[in-house]
């Protein structure tokens, strides 16, 4: 275990400026080297102090942000057509890219690691809520519509 300072807010561990024991793999391989963290010596947390309003404003700033795009994503309502056999059974299946692809192509730039398909692809025809996640803190909800074409 070692003690590290976060930078961000980080879903399940803290928030901004908190110190935090992880597990000395996930501070080396994840944390230190996206950003999100800095390891809790004396001189980062020197450093993180200087810099905390900095810090701040720019986690606000995200927040901001993504709660613009969750008021232009709710409500949102796509259409897939995808090749199926009988009864709506899809021959592939409808992914995080194609989603993303599509919203996309709607004029709202998403990227597929933030559509969340907590169930896996999608493999049969039909209509589904899709989560967004944008921030550790808004998730927006869009209409799927799956078409089969036989």
């Amino acid at each position: 275990m070692m003690e590290v300072i976060l930078l961000d807010k980080i879903e399940n561990l803290g928030n901004l400026g908190d110190k935090v024991k992880v597990r000395s793999g996930y501070a080396r391989n994840y944390l230190v080297p996206t950003g999100k963290a800095k390891f809790a010596t004396a001189a980062n947390i020197a450093e993180f102090e200087a810099r905390r309003a900095e810090l701040e404003q720019a986690s606000a700033d995200a927040l901001t942000a993504a709660n613009a795009r969750k008021d232009k994503l709710d409500g949102i309502a796509i259409s897939i057509t995808a090749k199926s056999g009988g009864e709506g059974k899809l021959f592939g299946s409808v992914g995080t890219i194609d989603i993303a692809e599509a919203v996309t192509a709607q004029g709202v730039e998403i990227e597929r690691r933030e559509v969340r398909l907590p169930e896996g692809a999608i493999r049969q025809a039909g209509e589904y809520d899709i989560d967004v996640h944008l921030h550790s803190d808004v998730n927006a909800t869009i209409k799927l519509v799956v078409v089969a074409e036989e």
